[in-house]
């Protein structure tokens, strides 16, 4: 039996995370034959995620959809809905707020991230489904897969690439395709 191309694109893409040896704010991160360094939580990683503690959770998180700078970045194409960041977008991260975890606009006063940052860490911006389809006050908010910091450092607990990385990756992702992340 033959198999198409297309058969190939209808299995679940999943994308590891492991903690890099001797170093729990770095990870090695494998899609298929394909690995690649990247920077998690300045606490590394955590089965017991809380707002604030600067850990990646362990995890299995499927992608939702991406944030692009598009007037900083040229992406390739990709399956994964992307929208494009505006000035008035933020990500509220007060746990007791009724928006806790989601996307919201400006102007809005409780504690929040800006989308549009000046740093370029957002510049590609994917959204995980940590804490969001079944929200818990205090699970931790903006688990993010984006760009790093010069020198991989630690992130506040999303998974973090380079943009050279992330640029390899689009291409293979859609909605739903799994990252998770081990210990």
């Amino acid at each position: 039996m033959q198999h198409s191309r297309h058969q190939h694109r209808d299995r679940p893409t999943i994308i590891t995370v492991r903690t890099a040896p001797r170093n729990r704010q770095r990870a090695l991160v494998s899609i298929g034959p394909v690995t690649m360094q990247a920077a998690l939580g300045r606490s590394g990683t955590t089965c017991l995620k809380r707002e604030g503690d600067g850990a990646t959770p362990i995890a299995s998180m499927r992608l939702l959809y991406g944030f692009t700078r598009g007037e900083r970045v040229r992406l390739p194409p990709t399956g994964l809905p992307m929208k494009r960041i505006k000035a008035d977008m933020l990500w509220c991260d007060q746990p007791d707020h009724p928006s806790y975890n989601q996307l919201v606009k400006a102007p809005f006063k409780p504690s929040h991230e800006e989308m549009k940052r000046a740093d370029g860490l957002y510049d590609v911006c994917l959204v995980l489904d940590w804490n969001i389809t079944s929200r818990r006050r205090h699970r931790g908010s903006a688990i993010f897969f984006h760009l790093i910091k010069p020198g991989y450092q630690p992130t506040a607990g999303c998974v973090a690439v380079s943009l050279r990385d992330m640029k390899r990756l689009l291409p293979f992702l859609r909605k739903g395709t799994l990252v998770r992340v081990v210990g």
